[in-house]
């Protein structure tokens, strides 16, 4: 796909970390880029910041997701573009022993339905709704291409760590659904792909400690060092521009294998 300012995208988690520098990107290439957050002030500011515009949402909800959606359409147009960035992660054992009865408890539900609700069928309510919008639009250039939709995973999908049974189940979830949802959307020209970053700078790291931060990027073997965002996003926007690209999970991670702790 050709980008340019005839081009939309709806970029979600867009108010910072891996979304924010993707929103910056496409909007350096003249996309129309609508910025989807629950974050309202990281949102209206960063949407300022690059010409694009702010709509809150929750994209575990339904009514949130329709609503931001129309308000997107009536401001922007409609989106040939959609990334998943949203996303949470919550570290907790399958089980643990309480510290004061000494008993074994099981991982709670609550915090892996979160997990699950955000990560995985977020992306599943904003590609499915996207998808269907797309469909209507007029196909471009010799291929008839409709749309473009980015996902993302993670290694952890892959090679998860102790504590991330709901988050690497989230991300496994988003990696299998990525072949099945390209083949299903072939026949309307529109395309689907998922990265899987490995240890990126974001938000979640700047709460750990400098010794932990040193520890986790020497773990990488090249380069030795947490990913940009801007590696991410360049990584994005590429698979947006890259008609081939459909239907694979890229592991975007510098050789990393996480170990299991």
């Amino acid at each position: 796909m050709q980008l340019g300012s005839n081009i939309t995208a709806i970029v979600t988690g867009g108010a910072s970390g891996l979304g924010g520098a993707t929103a910056k990107a496409l909007a350096s290439k003249g996309v129309k880029v609508a910025i989807f957050d629950l974050n309202a002030k990281l949102g209206e500011t960063h949407a300022k910041a690059i010409g694009g515009g702010f709509f809150q949402c929750d994209v575990t909800s339904e009514p949130s997701v329709d609503a931001a959606l129309a308000a997107s359409r009536a401001s922007l147009g409609g989106e040939r573009i959609l990334v998943n960035c949203a996303g949470i992660g919550i570290a907790k054992r399958i089980t643990r022993k309480n510290r004061e009865t000494g008993a074994i408890e099981p991982h709670d539900l609550a915090t892996f339905t979160k997990v699950i609700q955000v990560n995985l069928i977020g992306t599943f309510l904003m590609t499915a709704k996207c998808a269907a919008q797309m469909q209507t639009l007029q196909p471009l250039g010799p291929d008839s291409e409709r749309g473009a939709i980015v996902c993302t995973a993670s290694v952890a999908a892959e090679d998860g760590q102790i504590g991330q049974v709901a988050y690497s189940a989230s991300k496994g979830g988003v990696m299998a659904m990525t072949l099945p949802i390209a083949r299903d959307l072939a026949q309307s020209g529109i395309r689907i792909a998922t990265i899987m970053p490995g240890l990126f700078h974001t938000p979640m790291f700047d709460g750990l400690p400098q010794e932990s931060r040193d520890s986790l990027a020497a773990s990488v073997p090249f380069p030795s060092r947490l990913g940009h965002p801007t590696e991410y996003a360049a990584l994005a926007t590429h698979i947006c521009e890259n008609i081939m690209l459909n239907g694979v999970s890229i592991r975007l991670d510098g050789a990393v294998r996480l170990a299991p702790r």
